[in-house]
């Protein structure tokens, strides 16, 4: 089955969890509006992709991780559309959750997703026990307050800030959760993939930093120009359109070389490869203007 058919079907799996007929309705509705139609999916592919690189050879396993994270994804982004953050009025192409269902029930389906990312996990407990302690305990940390996307958030409300521990805290715990989540799924140890998973992130978030200064609302799915109107860190303001560009192919080069020896490494190099091309798709600053 094609890893993008294995995530959706994973995720609808995940849901069912939750389907129960005491629900509050209008929550059971926001849940799957928060999560399709989804985006690029990329943090679950990267995980099952590494998965499947290691063997995969507990397929149910992978593809519980590959839901989990994508649900704590998209409540993050449930959160940071809110008015106490970005105050975003469109996400994946749609009204943001918060102008669909309002404020109140937007925080509860953000918290609901975490939840159910952890109650996913915990679901397959009995296919491999020692492995789904690992995937809990590293989704967890890469979700939390000291090296998860909380501390991300927490680092644009101090006076100082360093943008390198601010881009792996953001946008690059999950994609680190993303790597060695599909080496544990697999059997493997999750150490040797945690340089991939931060310089795949580095690369988002310089992206992501380009995008917003870049891309218009249409192509983008979401505001532009969030960065310069909330005076949020970024890679274009640290170095400029072009440094930022050129910081950007450097990082990439990295995270190519930094792939470990697995079985299927050359297939995994082709998806990152892929995934660079993908993310460097970015308008030029004399194409915009």
């Amino acid at each position: 089955m094609p890893l993008d058919q294995r995530i959706e079907d994973s995720l609808a799996r995940a849901l069912s969890l939750v389907a129960a007929p005491e629900a509050p309705p209008r929550l059971a509705s926001a849940l799957p509006y928060a999560i399709f139609p989804g985006g690029a999916r990329i943090r679950p592919m990267i995980l099952l992709s590494v998965a499947r690189a290691c063997g995969d050879d507990r397929p149910l396993v992978s593809d519980a991780a590959a839901a989990a994270l994508e649900l704590i994804h998209c409540a993050s982004l449930a959160h940071d559309d809110l008015p106490a953050f970005d105050n975003a009025d469109l996400r994946r192409g749609k009204a943001s959750l918060h102008r669909a269902y309002g404020e109140p029930l937007a925080v509860l389906a953000g918290d609901s997703l975490i939840v159910l990312a952890f109650q996913t996990l915990s679901a397959v407990g009995m296919q491999a026990p020692d492995r789904v302690m690992q995937l809990i305990t590293t989704l967890a940390t890469r979700t939390g307050a000291a090296q998860g996307i909380c501390a991300g958030q927490a680092w644009e409300s101090e006076p100082q800030v360093d943008l390198r521990a601010y881009h792996r805290a953001k946008t690059g715990a999950l994609f680190i959760a993303a790597t060695q989540m599909g080496a544990i799924a697999a059997g493997h140890e999750a150490e040797p993939w945690e340089d991939l998973g931060t310089l795949i992130g580095e690369a988002f978030q310089v992206a992501d930093d380009l995008k917003d200064a870049l891309s218009p609302t249409d192509l983008a799915g979401k505001p532009m120009g969030q960065d310069a109107a909330l005076d949020r860190p970024s890679a274009v303001r640290s170095m400029g359109i072009e440094g930022a560009q050129k910081h950007l192919k450097d990082i990439l080069s990295g995270a190519i070389a930094s792939i470990p020896q697995c079985p299927g490494e050359a297939d995994l190099a082709k998806l990152v490869l892929g995934t660079a091309r993908r993310i460097m798709d970015i308008p030029t600053a004399a194409a915009r203007g």
